[in-house]
């Protein structure tokens, strides 16, 4: 056991000094959009959630990335007449990861970021502000040096919702929840509910550059 354990503390060691030697992609700017959609029907009524959300990062170390994500969601809900409800959100979000190697070009990442939603449902003139937490983890497959492909899935999720009608109260939503971010409006008009559920869509994909 004592020889075990030996072993154990030298290898590790020796991973550690290696990493610390290698520069690995520290240095390194990279560029990736992340991509969802979503469509849920209940009834007669079709949810459609769309996220488009370009990513700029920089590795400050080895195997670890800071960046910025902006862009938009698209968050639609209608029956077989007409629209319900059309809402149009835009997305700041810092963000910071972490990757580990699974297997050659196959790296495993864990991300913390920190997102900042601001819109407007258009049917009802209802804004729509919303700032939180989230954790997500992915695969990231390097096909060459400079391009891989990523996909992500939201695994945890605290957000705080304000959503103020054009007539009536504001309503503040707390939301600490698991595999979906961004509930939004469940609890102010029963068509939003289902739209607007997960305003980020749970599951995306992405191509990255990296120079």
């Amino acid at each position: 056991m004592k020889k075990l354990l030996l072993t154990t503390l030298a290898l590790f060691t020796m991973t550690f000094a290696f990493g610390q030697e290698s520069k690995g992609l520290e240095g390194t700017w990279f560029v990736t959009s992340q991509l969802g959609y979503q469509q849920t029907k209940t009834g007669e009524v079709k949810s459609t959630n769309t996220t488009i959300l370009p990513i700029v990062g920089y590795f400050v170390a080895p195997t670890t990335a800071v960046g910025i994500a902006a862009g938009n969601i698209g968050i639609k809900a209608e029956d077989a007449s007409k629209t319900l409800a059309n809402s149009q959100l835009l997305v700041i979000q810092p963000l910071a990861r972490k990757y580990w190697n699974v297997a050659g070009g196959l790296f495993f990442f864990g991300q913390v970021a920190a997102p900042i939603i601001t819109g407007k449902e258009k049917m009802s003139d209802t804004k729509i502000n919303q700032f939180g937490l989230t954790l997500a983890g992915g695969f990231d497959y390097l096909v060459t040096k400079h391009f891989s492909v990523e996909f992500s899935y939201n695994l945890v999720n605290f957000s705080q919702t304000t959503i103020k009608p054009s007539v009536g109260e504001k309503t503040t939503i707390t939301d600490l929840s698991l595999a979906h971010v961004a509930s939004v409006g469940s609890e102010y008009n029963s068509t939003l509910a289902g739209s607007m559920s997960n305003a980020v869509t749970p599951l995306s994909f992405g191509f990255k550059f990296l120079f």
